[in-house]
């Protein structure tokens, strides 16, 4: 197989680094078309990064689906891409995520510190942070190794496959620290991204079609927060409204707290501009920053509230790259669901269908776009709780919620099995 440049901007036929061309096949037709990277994994050794990496830097740029931790090596993406347009993303990735950004070289170790990631050249010695704006710099921050040094099932499947075929620590003189894991690099791969695509869509088939646009573009996020700007926006801010939304949590001390003051701000907002959707999410995030409320927990329990509705599937994977800057701990996490809880239960005084209809899907996007985690959504499915909303309502979403559950538990029970 011809080898290609890592850096393809480099015409030299002498260039050192090395690396496979992108090779795909497209499988299926209709809905369940797809893409397999055949040659995923011996691209990412060839990077000295996580195939995970690769293949959900792909799925965000694209806007579609990605599974994370295949067993079979089927790296997959929804959708129909030809290897063209995957190579040109690929490069997006080296330049962002692999080369060095002073001598431009692919030898660098990701080093994450202090909620920064840093790309440590052992070419030129220089250590650069990586855009942490980008939404793979999100995943790759939320998905290190735990604490306990163990290498994640992902990468044990992989050095084993590498140590069987005698490819271990053989591509370019790099790809393996003295653990074996890929050049030193972090990645925590989700067990229930084990499962095939098509175990996925199994899923997806208890509530009903809907298509969204997901695409989210990075650079909206380049929001200019100085305090000048922030003083040109409060001057064209609107009267607060005089009522009084229920959107504080058992935290709250009542009255009309702050958090009440962001809801009011956005629905004043949605009803100068006609719909919530035509609300821009770079304003509410700006909002709350400028009224110190954009760390805490109980901001997000009034987003879900102020800036979804009925329509809340749609409207999730347009909100999704805001929500990410907001959500950084489990207690962010369970304000995300327990404000969806207490969403869905008014929603169904006048649909009481929505449970069925929408949680599962609902609960797939947050997990698609890393706002919850597995171990904390399996804890929460595990026991109701009235803390958000009526026990009533609460037992009726995780009722609701179980074919998701059980997929992901399942995913889980699967990838263990075959570590024995």
């Amino acid at each position: 197989m011809s080898l290609i440049n890592v850096r393809r901007d480099v015409s030299d036929a002498f260039y050192r680094y090395k690396m496979e061309r992108l090779q795909t096949k497209i499988e299926g037709k209709g809905n369940g078309i797809k893409t397999v990277v055949v040659n995923l994994p011996s691209v990412a050794q060839s990077l000295a990064r996580p195939g995970s990496h690769v293949i959900k830097y792909f799925g965000f740029e694209l806007g579609a689906q990605t599974n994370m931790d295949p067993k079979d090596d089927r790296w997959i993406i929804n959708g129909a891409h030809d290897s063209a347009k995957l190579q040109d993303h690929l490069d997006g990735f080296i330049n962002r995520f692999v080369l060095c950004k002073k001598c431009k070289n692919p030898e660098t170790d990701v080093v994450i510190k202090d909620g920064h990631i840093v790309l440590d050249c052992k070419a030129c010695g220089q250590r650069s942070d990586v855009d942490l704006r980008l939404k793979l710099s999100s995943f790759i921050l939320k998905n290190q190794p735990s604490k306990k040094g163990g290498k994640n099932k992902a990468e044990r499947r992989a050095l084993k496959k590498a140590k069987q075929n005698g490819t271990y620590g053989k591509e370019n003189g790099q790809g393996s620290g003295e653990d074996g894991s890929e050049n030193g690099s972090n990645s925590n791969g989700d067990a229930a991204d084990a499962a095939s695509d098509d175990e996925f869509q199994k899923v997806q088939a208890e509530a009903p079609e809907i298509h969204v646009d997901t695409e989210v573009k990075d650079h909206e996020w380049a929001v200019d927060v100085s305090e000048e700007a922030v003083k040109a926006r409060q001057a064209q801010l609107p009267g607060e409204f005089k009522q009084k939304l229920t959107l504080e949590d058992e935290d709250d001390e009542g009255g009309n707290s702050v958090y009440d003051e962001l809801g009011h701000w956005i629905l004043a907002q949605a009803g100068e501009k006609g719909s919530v959707d035509n609300v821009d999410s770079i304003d509410i995030y700006v909002k709350a920053k400028e009224m110190g409320i954009e760390g805490n927990h109980r901001t997000v329990v009034v987003l879900v509230q102020a800036m979804f509705d009925k329509n809340i599937v749609a409207q999730i994977p347009k909100r999704a790259s805001m929500l990410k800057q907001l959500i950084t701990s489990e207690r962010h996490e369970k304000a995300l669901l327990g404000g969806t809880e207490r969403l869905l239960g008014v929603l169904a005084e006048e649909n009481p269908d929505i449970y069925s209809q929408a949680v599962v899907k609902i609960l797939q996007l947050y997990y698609h776009y890393d706002l919850i985690s597995e171990e904390f959504v399996t804890k929460w499915g595990a026991k109701a709780s009235k803390r958000y909303t009526d026990i009533s309502v609460s037992k009726k979403v995780r009722k609701a919620a179980a074919p998701f559950l059980t997929w992901l538990a399942e995913a889980d029970e699967e990838d263990s099995s075959d570590e024995e």
